[in-house]
């Protein structure tokens, strides 16, 4: 490791301790010695002079907080003495100029994904069963279970042997406490169709009993999935006297692609003869389906086909420093070559709001920032929440201190190109270039908030440690430290750790996640959330979601 704390803009008046630093120590940076008066953990901040009640903290180069208390040039940065504060935001028409990244080694590259009729192009090959209530998630469960097992999707074979040694262990008495979990192991099964890369199932607590609005944005919802570039067919399983009706999904699927030509098998409850009978016919007709899409192969695609979403979850205080900005350089890249990326969870856009309106191409789509930001956040003010409160424990126990210092981190994994576009929940991505997208914070909230406005891939970058997927949008995962790295190596597939330690770039990491990409949407690399079928999915509702 080079140094051992990092000045992160010119413009800033704290440091960030790349290692655990001791009480007493002395920090040589950039020409001034900085005695540390506390204790700082890796990741955390230490003022680099005395500061007073009300002074401006600043991180990234933008207002991060305020000092509540009187602070010494050296101490740590903690709740108590930093509270979230961030700039007013309004468009000033700035003009935005951005010297894109030098893509000559990417420029005739291509994947092997699935092309559409429509002209998109997925990574993937899915088959999807959706409910339109949640009256049919058993419904789903017992399909899934048949189909998992027969089929060769399931990935719980392990822990089933590992529960059955358990259980002849105790009926013949004997300890279980030396029953080793790794010889209960056992390898995945064959799977029957080669060319589908899995069965998934939209599981939900919506559809009916809400409002009105909620049963309305989940149809559209839904109908984002069944459209979706990696979804080749798709079941429907409905109860019949829902709020939301088959006909609204269907009008909404029309509406999103009025050429839409997957198979579309509907079946609902109360129009047939029993359950079992539903579960049978369901589960046929499928089969049959699967047949069909199982001829679908891959063929060659140009880069500029990928739409992908960068997410981080877990942060910690490395995550704006190495894996978001190494992410971004991959984002800059892809826009280079004339693809999609989306850039999500608004509440983690609070304190750059000025950045993203001054990236905007144009008036319009500065305005509907605006708006939607501000709506959002006087929503959640009105129940007596705000942006502020987003940082988790896990957060700030990490180094993530206030809002403003999560969301200039959070930020970095956009890059640095233009916002052509902003979209609403739902609303698809159509542009070129890098789209914010409004979704909340909340992890699972926001992956399927940009699945369902096209993204084809998703960059998850996390510094805890975040199992989650997505059931039609292969997931990776970035790990912003190598300890995080080989701690879950499980759930993580790339490390972008070496940056801290000084042994790579920005550049050169974000060049190896656009190979590793590239892989992932050939079919090449499959990533660890979707070997452990990580498919969750969760509809926001409009409420307060941070």
């Amino acid at each position: 490791m080079k140094n051992q704390v990092l000045r992160i803009h010119p413009n800033d008046n704290v440091l960030v301790a790349l290692k655990d630093l001791s009480k007493g120590a002395v920090i040589h940076f950039e020409g001034s010695d900085y005695l540390l008066t506390d204790d700082i953990g890796a990741k955390h901040k230490l003022f680099m002079q005395d500061m007073r009640p009300g002074d401006e903290v600043t991180m990234y180069g933008v207002l991060v907080g305020k000092i509540q208390c009187e602070v010494k040039k050296g101490s740590r940065m903690t709740t108590e003495n930093t509270k979230h504060a961030a700039e007013p935001f309004a468009f000033r028409n700035n003009s935005y100029s951005w010297n894109a990244p030098d893509v000559q080694k990417f420029n005739q590259r291509t994947f092997k994904g699935y092309l559409r009729s429509n002209g998109e192009v997925g990574t993937a090959n899915y088959w999807l069963f959706i409910p339109t209530v949640f009256c049919e998630n058993r419904n789903l469960d017992i399909i899934k279970e048949a189909l998992y097992n027969e089929l060769g999707y399931a990935v719980g074979d392990k822990y089933k042997n590992f529960t059955h040694q358990l259980v002849e262990s105790y009926r013949a008495g004997e300890s279980i406490d030396e029953i080793d979990f790794t010889t209960s192991s056992s390898s995945p099964s064959q799977r029957m169709f080669e060319n589908v890369d899995g069965i998934k199932f939209l599981n939900h607590n919506g559809g009916c009993g809400g409002t009105r609005q909620d049963a309305n944005t989940l149809s559209k919802l839904l109908a984002s999935y069944a459209d979706h570039p990696n979804v080749a067919g798709v079941t429907v399983l409905s109860l019949g006297c829902q709020h939301l009706q088959v006909d609204d999904f269907i009008r909404d699927l029309q509406l999103r692609n009025p050429s839409f030509d997957k198979p579309l098998l509907i079946f609902e409850q109360q129009q047939t003869q029993s359950e079992e009978q539903l579960i049978k016919d369901s589960i046929k007709s499928t089969f049959l389906g699967l047949i069909e899409i199982n001829k679908l192969v891959r063929t060659e695609a140009p880069l500029s086909k990928l739409c992908i979403g960068v997410k981080c979850g877990g942060s910690d205080g490395f995550s704006g420093i190495s894996a978001n900005p190494a992410v971004g350089h991959c984002a800059d890249l892809l826009v280079a070559l004339g693809g999609k990326v989306l850039l999500a969870e608004f509440p983690e856009l609070c304190g750059v709001e000025q950045e993203m309106i001054d990236r905007s191409i144009d008036r319009p789509t500065a305005e509907k920032f605006i708006r939607l930001m501000t709506d959002y956040d006087k929503l959640a003010h009105q129940v007596g929440s705000g942006f502020y409160m987003n940082p988790s424990p896990g957060n700030i126990k990490d180094g993530l201190i206030t809002d403003a210092i999560k969301s200039a981190g959070a930020a970095r994994k956009a890059g640095l190109s233009p916002v052509v576009d902003v979209l609403d929940y739902t609303e698809p991505a159509t542009k070129p270039g890098l789209s914010l997208v409004c979704t909340p914070g909340n992890d699972v909230e926001a992956t399927t908030g940009k699945a369902a406005s096209g993204a084809t891939l998703i960059l998850f970058t996390t510094g805890l440690g975040t199992p989650t997927g997505n059931p039609v949008c292969p997931t990776i995962k970035v790990a912003t430290n190598s300890n995080l790295a080989k701690r879950m190596a499980d759930i993580i597939d790339i490390d972008t750790g070496p940056v801290i330690e000084g042994e790579k770039t920005i550049a050169e990491m974000g060049e190896e996640i656009m190979e590793y990409c590239i892989k992932v949407a050939s079919g090449e690399e499959i990533p660890k959330a979707v070997q452990l079928n990580q498919d969750d999915f969760i509809p926001w509702k409009r409420g307060v979601s941070l």
